[in-house]
This record gives C-alpha cells, sequence and structure tokens, in this order.
C-alpha cells in the first residue's frame, strides 16, 4: 500500500478482494512470440507489483475518507492516507533505481479494481461489511508491505540500487500502521459481527 497488489470484482452483490499473487504465466510467458522468457529482473518486477497494490491502497483511503467525511473513521483515513502516499513515493524512488520506473499498466489495473470495490464502501448496507472489508484489505496490504520492507533491508548491503533507504525507519512505521488498522478492523468487527441496530457511527 503500500502492500499487496488485489483485484476486487462483483459476484452475487458483493464485491469480492483477492489478493495477487502474480501468476507463474504472467512472469515467463511472451505471448507475441510465443516462447517463455524469464523476466531481466525480480526486484524490478517485485517492486511494480507492490506499486500496483499501493495505489489500491490510496484509492482505497480516498473512498474511506470522503464516505466517513466529518466522522472519526474518516479522519483517521485522512491521516493513514498521508503516511501510505510518503511509502508510495519512496517505493517509486525504488522502482526507478532498479529501472522499472512505476507500474504503468499494472497502476492503472489496480485503479480500475479499486473504482469497483469504492462501490461497496458508497452504497453498501447499514451492517458495515463493506467498510469492514476494507480495513481488512488494508490490514493485509500493510502487512505485505512490512514485508518488502524486511527483503529489502536484508538485500541492501548487497545491492547498491538500495543504498540510502532507512528501511528500519520504514519497517517501524509499517508496523505502527498495522497496528492503527488492526484497531479500527477489530472495533469494526463488533459492529459489523455482533451488533444488529442501525446505522453507527464507527
Amino acid at each position: 500500500m503500500l502492500g499487496i497488489p488485489a483485484v476486487s470484482a462483483w459476484k452475487n452483490g458483493r464485491t469480492v478482494t483477492a489478493i495477487w499473487i502474480r501468476p507463474a504465466v504472467e512472469s515467463m510467458w511472451n505471448p507475441p512470440g510465443g516462447e517463455f522468457s524469464m523476466k531481466s529482473d525480480a526486484l524490478t518486477t517485485y517492486l511494480q507489483d507492490h506499486l500496483a497494490g499501493a495505489l489500491h491502497a490510496i484509492e482505497l483511503l480516498k473512498g474511506m475518507r470522503e464516505h466517513f467525511t466529518g466522522k472519526p473513521l474518516g479522519r483517521f483515513a485522512a491521516e493513514m492516507l498521508a503516511e501510505v502516499e510518503a511509502d508510495r513515493e519512496v517505493l517509486a524512488r525504488l522502482a526507478e533505481r532498479a529501472g522499472g520506473g512505476s507500474g504503468g499498466m499494472k497502476e492503472w489495473g489496480a485503479w480500475l479494481a479499486e473504482k469497483v470495490s469504492r462501490l461497496k464502501l458508497k452504497h453498501g448496507s447499514a451492517d458495515g461489511l463493506g467498510t469492514f472489508e476494507a480495513l481488512e484489505f488494508l490490514a493485509i496490504g500493510i502487512h505485505g508491505k512490512w514485508a518488502l520492507w524486511r527483503a529489502m533491508a536484508k538485500v541492501a548491503p548487497s545491492d547498491t540500487r538500495l543504498h540510502g533507504f532507512d528501511f528500519d525507519k520504514l519497517i517501524d512505521r509499517a508496523e505502527n500502521q498495522h497496528q492503527k488498522v488492526e484497531e479500527r478492523r477489530l472495533a469494526c468487527a463488533e459492529f459489523v459481527f455482533r451488533n444488529t441496530e442501525g446505522d453507527r457511527n464507527i
């Protein structure tokens, strides 16, 4: 979300969000030539995948901020959005260092997928399930970002492209973000799964 790439789609009137694990066929298959070929740089591919996931998270937080304007969750989303956007800038610089630039079509695909999932936030029922699912996606994505920073910290000593980044600080920030989102997610779980009253302020 800075995080794990995901794809959202409508199924039986609900938004289904799935974690996007890059298929082996996408990494290896070369459609024009009909031949298999390995990507030249796994780091570039990895960072571009996370850039796509980061864009999805940013757009989801924007939708949450707008939907809950003036409410605690709206203010929380606005604060989290600023941090996630800052993390995405770091990711973009890393991708440029690795020679891959931005995610391009992957980011566009993530943006379109988010627009579908935002419909659930905007038009979902009063039970709050759409909000819970959004928070759960964010929690999973931030955990993926934490794993990304840990992997980069491990590789950085042997790869000059990763020099000059404070991965320890990024790891700590991701841990703090995950804790905050998880607290909101669990509070929302009580609202969604235990309480049957009408609309509430979460």
